[in-house]
């Protein structure tokens, strides 16, 4: 028997320590709830786990940046409410001022309305905004870059790329020509310019006379000038006013007039009618010289730029738009004037971009475009000018028309991020379980571990205590 080297008990000892490093072990999953505390306890799973748990904190931030991205459309289209609203009332006025029982003082009035309707439709474009981000004054949409050309919008299904194409001739103005001469002409006399009738009572100074004309053609959406009658029209210099340069002088019988229609293509006119031949020969038209307003003539390049072999373009003076299939839509006008080459980039640039996934570029882009007074044609609108109602009702129509279109896309955006939002949270939640099979302690598995560790710790340390015992017989030897 030896006494230096007990080893039972050594033994006893060593299987003790494993028990109470097994009991630790499985006291910590536990009360931590977790079967993988330590990467020693399962290298792969804590690899998977800790991938899946990036997933899974990706998905719940994902999803709320499509909430984010709902409220911001939401914003949108309540704006968007509003200025159809404002068109709405616009649309209405318009019906009104196109009825003749109105007088000129009526139609005033109501362009008083309109103007300041205007200003609210631009003050609600500029001001709309989320998180002080504006919303609908063009910053969230598709930057498109061109030189000459305003009023760019273009559809969704335009995709990036340069879009080619060639003004062979610019859009003109009608204009007319007239040499005044002094003379004497009836009381009432009257002439009309695109049917405003201006009346004279045959006493006007020179101011006087040339003030009511100037009035009156500006209600016929005609601009008066004096005029150089030596000088040839030169459209390339003075393309907004017919080619002809004006002279800053005052008004005297004898000067050269022109009547230059304030609309371009073929759908201006300048028509002036006398009620009497004196005043018809003080204004002295010179039908020779009269010019009817063209449309600008542009060829799309079909070959070397983005544009399909479908697309087609109409022209209304200078306004384009060039369509396609697949709801391609372009509108854009030129300044006065523009010939040669035109060129437009479309963009990927500016839309607003959600993060609406987990990962890199699981993204959604938003166009939202600019939805102004500019874009809608508002700034022409002008009922005191002949026909100036049923004109606006036309141009409110389709200002009614390009918002309404507006809405519609914004509302798909929203459907889409509402169905983005459920389809992440379904993932997060799938993700959730799929984690917590890997990562997640079995508490009646592990309690019954526990219990069979308590119960080897409670047997090792009585085998311990006995093993302990055991050198206690070498007294009786020595007795």
């Amino acid at each position: 028997m030896k006494i230096n080297h007990n080893m039972s008990a050594t033994i006893t000892n060593a299987q003790l320590l494993k028990t109470e490093n097994s009991l630790a072990a499985s006291m910590e999953r536990l009360s931590s709830g977790i079967k993988i505390n330590h990467a020693k306890d399962d290298p792969a799973g804590m690899a998977i786990t800790n991938k899946m748990q990036s997933q899974i904190d990706g998905l719940a931030k994902s999803s709320e940046n499509a909430s984010n991205g709902v409220s911001v459309l939401q914003i949108a289209d309540t704006a968007l409410g509003e200025i159809t609203s404002i068109l709405q009332r616009m649309r209405e006025l318009s019906v009104q001022a196109a009825t003749d029982t109105n007088q000129l003082e009526d139609r005033e009035a109501i362009q008083e309305e309109i103007a300041s309707l205007t200003k609210e439709v631009d003050r609600i474009s500029r001001d709309t905004e989320y998180n002080t981000k504006k919303l609908i004054d063009g910053t969230s949409d598709t930057r498109v870059y061109a030189n000459g050309v305003t009023r760019m919008t273009v559809t969704d299904t335009v995709s990036v790329g340069n879009y080619s194409m060639t003004i062979d001739s610019a859009a003109t103005q009608s204009t007319a020509l007239a040499t005044t001469s002094a003379g004497t002409y009836p009381e009432k006399t009257k002439m009309t310019v695109n049917g405003f009738e201006i009346e004279f009572t045959g006493k006007e100074t020179e101011e006087e006379f040339f003030e009511k004309l100037r009035h009156g053609a500006e209600k016929g959406d005609v601009t008066l000038m004096i005029v150089n009658p030596n000088a040839a029209q030169d459209l390339q210099r003075f393309p907004e006013t017919g080619g002809y340069e004006p002279l800053e002088k005052d008004f005297e019988f004898g000067d050269t007039l022109a009547f230059v229609s304030n609309q371009f293509g073929v759908m201006s006119a300048v028509d002036i009618k006398f009620d009497n031949q004196e005043i018809e020969d003080i204004i002295g038209l010179d039908p020779t010289k009269a010019t009817a307003g063209q449309d600008a003539e542009i060829i799309l390049d079909r070959t070397n730029s983005s544009f399909g072999a479908q697309a087609t373009v109409t022209t209304d003076g200078n306004r384009f738009k060039v369509t396609d299939i697949n709801g391609f839509e372009m509108n854009f006008k030129v300044d006065a004037g523009k010939t040669g080459d035109l060129d437009i980039e479309v963009t990927d640039i500016g839309t607003m971009t959600l993060q609406i996934g987990a990962n890199e570029h699981q993204t959604m882009d938003v166009r939202i475009p600019k939805v102004s007074s500019d874009t809608l044609y508002l700034d022409e609108i002008d009922v005191t000018k002949v026909n100036g109602g049923g004109k606006a009702i036309t141009k409110l129509d389709e200002a009614i028309e390009i918002t309404s279109t507006v809405r519609s896309s914004i509302g798909a955006y929203q459907n889409r991020l509402e169905y983005a939002i459920e389809s992440l949270d379904a993932s997060n939640e799938d993700m959730t379980a799929a984690i917590s099979r890997i990562g997640d302690v079995d508490m009646a598995q592990e309690m019954t571990e526990y219990t069979k560790y308590t119960i080897l710790q409670q047997a090792g340390t009585a085998a311990l205590a006995q093993a302990n015992d055991i050198p206690q017989t070498v007294l009786q030897l020595l007795q």
